[in-house]
């Protein structure tokens, strides 16, 4: 419990200072909880000895005492005004904050990471759990810390009265406390399976949305809602069990809590039976025996929940301790833009899938790269673009390793076309102007038109603020393409990597497309991943992959001049090319 609690104070370094100045105003605010029922002895004192006609009190007394008690009840509520407004909105900052840099480490981790780690779990981390955590983490910090020191204020309080009834108050909070630690043991089991259940439930919840179109096609609507189904039913049961094991230990925290109490209220009668205490202390003992565990009363429901929290800071620790891609690397500018590759190695899961490949990229010129699937043709493409760190060799742009570039550095020298073009949930405009958001609405215009894509936009209802949707769904595959041409042009970066871009496109958009690519690299070092033999064929240089190694490399007419894979692969290609329902 309180290593979890320690564990938020370390997120929350940040806010050190208003954490710190809000356990003392708690401290005061214990305080002047405390005062008036000390005062109260004093009160009750006066109307005794005003009664029996020992003492008597008029208005100043009077005056006196309610001008305390005002300023104790202000003090009261001043200090848990300041504590709130210091200490209840850290949660929601340090969550903000915690988004931004989360944000920022997703974006410099390799693409491995994102295979190594399941969807739904990243996207439960960065939702869910740091949405639990913004709600509870300082609710959590006020029940515990701030509990605990009420209750020592109110202990040392009624120990000034009796130090008898003092112990007895420190033996209730103890044994107490053991009853937590049970508590702790199932509510550290318990919290593994609370957070699985919940990534289920958003991983199942994904699926079902995202595979809706092939559930409807193939009508199976039952079969597709079963794993849905199973995930609300496991959550359901997780917490229906969590519950009915919380609840003996709830009660047995609580029953420590108010045996003590009546005990304090048992012994202080005796006390004042036997003389021992004045009637006003017993009565005032009474009233803090009510009060003072209160606050701790609450820390039975925070266990449970500190194990969440807990659990929830080492998802997130995942995340914020993952690998970058360049730590040490530096902002440069690069002198050209011939890429190298010198023995590259590259492994994933240790199974090897670029082996040993050199090859040069003349700046200024085209390569395509061709092979069958799975022979690493996308892999070369992820490595110069550093989604990968290689495993041996090195790859340099401009004579400089790669490694030695800041990702930011690297990637402002480099414009990708994906062969699956993802388009943001925003306007055509802004999402073609994501190559470069500086840019002035008549530039946007004419790379639009280069990409021939202005066309299509004009005709929409809203031209270019009309709103794509997400992923760009009510767009065909050659519009989102010719769009993303767009955004690469406004980019304007060097060195220009087309993934396949022209593949399962209809020939009319394939045409428009070609112009467009282009338009694109002219003056630009080009890597193709292609299919086409349009393609290949203009190409400056062709790179065939065999198995993660270079099988031939040369120009077309050398080549097709070879007894080797690239002219079965075109002979293969053109009858593919030919082929006709």
């Amino acid at each position: 419990m309180f290593k979890t609690t320690v564990r938020i104070l370390n997120w929350s370094r940040k806010y050190s200072t208003r954490i710190k100045k809000g356990f003392i105003l708690s401290f005061l605010n214990s305080v002047f909880i405390a005062m008036p029922i000390m005062l109260s002895i004093y009160v009750f004192n006066l109307v005794l000895g005003n009664y029996y006609g020992s003492t008597t009190y008029g208005n100043k007394e009077i005056a006196i005492v309610t001008t305390i008690m005002i300023g104790l009840v202000l003090g009261r509520y001043i200090t848990a005004y300041f504590k709130s407004v210091n200490q209840d909105s850290i949660g929601y900052e340090m969550s903000a904050d915690e988004r931004v840099q989360i944000g920022d480490i997703l974006k410099r981790v390799p693409l491995g990471f994102f295979q190594e780690n399941n969807p739904g779990e990243l996207t439960t981390a960065v939702t869910t759990d740091l949405s639990f955590f913004e709600n509870y983490s300082m609710k959590m910090i006020d029940i515990v810390i701030n509990g605990y020191i009420m209750a020592l204020v109110m202990i040392i309080s009624i120990s000034f009265l009796s130090w008898e009834l003092g112990v007895v108050a420190v033996s209730g909070v103890v044994l107490s406390y053991f009853c937590l630690l049970l508590l702790r043991k199932h509510s550290e089991k318990n919290s593994v399976f609370y957070l699985n259940a919940q990534s289920k439930l958003v991983e199942s919840t994904m699926e079902l949305i995202i595979g809706l179109p092939i559930v409807k096609a193939f009508n199976k609507g039952d079969i597709s809602l079963k794993n849905f189904n199973a995930a609300i039913l496991s959550s359901k049961k997780v917490n229906l069990r969590i519950e009915k094991e919380y609840t003996p230990f709830n009660c047995l925290h609580l029953f420590s809590l108010k045996l003590a109490s009546m005990c304090i209220v048992i012994i202080a009668g005796m006390m004042a039976i036997n003389n021992k205490i004045d009637i006003s202390i017993m009565i005032a003992i009474f009233i803090f025996s009510f009060i003072m565990f209160s606050s701790v009363e609450n820390i039975n429901s925070a266990t449970h929940v500190l194990e969440i929290l807990d659990k929830t800071l080492d998802n997130l620790d995942k995340i914020k301790n993952a690998d970058f891609l360049d730590d040490n690397g530096k902002d440069m500018e690069l002198s050209s833009h011939n890429i190298v590759f010198d023995k590259v190695r590259f492994a994933y899961d240790k199974i090897p899938i670029i082996k040993d490949v050199s090859f040069e990229i003349k700046e200024n010129t085209v390569t395509a790269i061709i092979g069958p699937s799975g022979s690493g043709k996308t892999t070369i493409c992820n490595l110069i673009s550093r989604f990968y760190d290689v495993s041996g060799g090195s790859i340099k742009i401009g004579n400089v390793n790669i490694k030695n570039l800041t990702l930011s550095s690297l990637l402002s020298n480099i414009s990708t076309v994906f062969q699956k073009v993802y388009l943001f949930n925003d306007t055509i405009e802004n999402n073609i102007k994501f190559g470069n958001p500086n840019v002035s609405k008549e530039e946007i215009i004419n790379a639009a038109k280069k990409s021939h894509c202005h066309e299509f936009i004009m005709n929409l209802p809203n031209g270019y603020e009309t709103i794509v949707g997400e992923g760009g769904d009510f767009l065909s595959g050659g519009e989102k393409q010719r769009i993303s041409i767009a955004r690469a042009m406004l980019k304007d970066a060097p060195i220009i990597i087309l993934d396949e871009a022209t593949s399962s496109i209809d020939p009319e958009n394939e045409y428009l497309i070609q112009r467009a690519i282009s338009n694109l690299s002219k003056g630009k070092t080009v890597i193709i991943i292609a299919h086409r033999i349009v393609t290949i064929e203009e190409a400056d240089q062709i790179i065939v992959l065999k198995e993660g190694e270079i099988a031939q490399i040369g120009k077309h007419t050398e080549l097709m001049s070879q007894d080797g894979l690239y002219r079965d692969y075109m002979r293969i290609r053109g009858k593919t090319e030919d082929w006709k329902i």
